[in-house]
């Protein structure tokens, strides 16, 4: 196999790919990037991790055909390091991968194609088309309350339901729960004329890196295909896939409490200083000792935040306006922290009913056809 690239076009290209290469297993070709050169002259680069992968057609000078794997680490570098206009790559029959710019050459093993795992099936009839802003935007709200190694399997990921113009999605750690929705433009890509309607657990890392292969550009749509067990976006030249999470997901309404006895309506960025400046007493890492909480005490129009720790305390005062008795209640403030910053409304309602039970934070207003919601359960204060 020999391949000319350019060398700016190769680089940009293998940049994203890295977020599908395991780097951890002992199986050397699923560290690699399989490489698949085409007479036709274009060159198919695939990264798989076994649970999620991408792919992209880049254009090439293919000079002698073939399909062998290299590992994906060294050669990122290698084009890092490299000068010069144009990247040569070159397999010989040992399996030697030399790569040449100008005067310099490195040389690495290779493996041949054929090892490589098996990729999921990336072609299918049932999808559809969503404008990657509104992907990106729901995503990034519901990101923080996706768990990662939750002995449930379906909460390790962001729960999907696509219908006929609206798009809802959930995220839970057992702490706490995200819920959005929007009416919006979907294009119905079932080829049998069925109508929309899709629900899918999609893995927690595939959201992380999915999030950073969306743009925020309204002009620019994702293609998503389904099959059984998999997922496949289509980015613009990249197509990114995954195996979706097995299960029923759990029933997030029934968690949800939506009667409350007491609501609190502050600024959403005032409120999010006040608990920055406790984090410096409640994220304090002491050897042996426990982080502390953030209590928040609401007492007619004020809000008043306090921590202590070993380290010291610290004390604020929010504005707010305030329904309901007064009510003393304690958090985890990284977890209150994040649960603020997924909504991006100037003004939130904080709506609780004890000390005990779970909290929702809601923006004040929203545009029509939209729903957030981000419930967060208290911990319970020591005497």
């Amino acid at each position: 196999m020999k391949i000319i690239f350019n060398r700016k076009e190769i680089s940009d290209s293998v940049a994203p790919l890295m977020g599908a290469v395991s780097g951890k297993s002992t199986q050397a070709s699923i560290d690699g990037i399989l490489i698949d050169a085409q007479e036709n002259g274009s060159c198919v680069l695939t990264t798989f991790d076994g649970e999620k992968g991408m792919r992209i057609t880049v254009d090439a000078q293919v000079e002698e055909a073939g399909t062998f794997i290299v590992n994906a680490q060294k050669f990122t570098q290698t084009l890092r390091v490299m000068e010069g206009e144009k990247i040569t790559l070159e397999v010989d029959d040992k399996l030697q991968a030399c790569i040449t710019s100008g005067k310099s050459s490195h040389k690495m093993n290779a493996l041949a194609g054929e090892t490589y795992p098996a990729i999921p099936r990336l072609v299918t009839s049932d999808g559809f088309v969503i404008g990657q802003s509104v992907l990106k935007s729901m995503l990034s709200k519901i990101t923080y309350a996706m768990a990662s190694n939750d002995q449930r399997p379906v909460l390790n990921g962001c729960y999907f339901r696509v219908t006929e113009g609206n798009l809802l999605m959930v995220s839970c750690d057992s702490f706490k729960l995200a819920k959005c929705s929007v009416h919006t433009d979907i294009q119905n890509k079932n080829e049998d004329g069925s109508s929309l309607q899709f629900s899918f657990i999609i893995p927690t890392k595939t959201v992380i890196e999915l999030i950073k292969l969306l743009r925020d550009d309204e002009r620019e749509e994702v293609r998503i295909y389904m099959t059984r067990k998999n997922i496949v976006f289509n980015i613009g030249s990249m197509i990114f896939f995954s195996r979706l999470i097995e299960g029923q997901y759990i029933d997030y309404n029934r968690i949800i409490v939506n009667t409350h006895r007491i609501t609190a309506i502050a600024d959403r960025e005032t409120m999010i200083a006040a608990l920055e400046r406790a984090a410096l007493v409640t994220e304090e890492k002491v050897a042996g000792s426990v982080r502390s909480h953030v209590k928040l005490k609401f007492e007619e129009n004020l809000l008043k935040i306090s921590a202590v720790s070993t380290m010291g305390s610290t004390y604020d005062e929010v504005d707010i306006e305030h329904e309901g008795e007064d009510l003393l209640i304690a958090f985890n403030n990284r977890f209150l922290i994040d649960s603020l910053r997924a909504s991006d409304a100037e003004k939130v309602k904080i709506s609780m009913t004890s000390a005990l039970t779970s909290i929702n934070i809601e923006p004040v207003s929203t545009e029509e056809g939209k729903e957030e919601i981000f419930m967060l359960l208290p911990v319970r204060m020591k005497e």
